[in-house]
């Protein structure tokens, strides 16, 4: 609910997503750049090069942050990673005050908005796990309470 207008939303689905760190840190020792292209959307990946030309691990931490968003986004919505749902269709951008939030690119975007209304992600991380947790509104669910 939205306490500042008081408007209450239908669920429409949730997903959450626990990851190991070096799960993606072995599978991006193998692959490299080719493995985050294929994950990350253009955005996410110009970020994650610069994080990881920092600080590898904390670009490694952030390559599975978003692997994990796109995991249980996946999952709120009832596709799991089937089309139109690819990893790079679905992209967890930060808002000026760092709140996450989700962008669609077609054909996801469309298959989306036909179904469902707002997205909500949260994602925390640490040294060695990362977690995402994702909410789906249901198309029109919006109600004055």
């Amino acid at each position: 609910m939205d306490a500042r207008e008081g408007v209450a939303a239908a669920l429409g689905g949730i997903g959450v997503d626990l990851l190991r760190v070096d799960r993606i840190g072995q599978v991006y020792a193998r692959h490299g750049d080719r493995f985050a292209r294929r994950i990350l959307g253009p955005q996410e990946f110009e970020k994650f090069l610069l994080r990881h030309g920092r600080d590898p691990a904390r670009g490694l931490r952030f390559l599975a942050s978003r692997f994990a968003a796109k995991e249980a986004f996946s999952k709120a919505i009832g596709l799991g990673m089937r089309s139109p749902m690819t990893w790079s269709r679905m992209q967890t951008l930060n808002e000026p005050s760092g709140k996450p939030r989700v962008q669609l690119t077609e054909p996801l975007a469309g298959w989306y908005a036909q179904r469902f209304g707002a997205a909500h992600v949260s994602i925390t991380d640490e040294s060695d796990m990362v977690a995402a947790f994702v909410v789906v509104e249901a198309l029109n669910s919006s109600r004055k309470v």
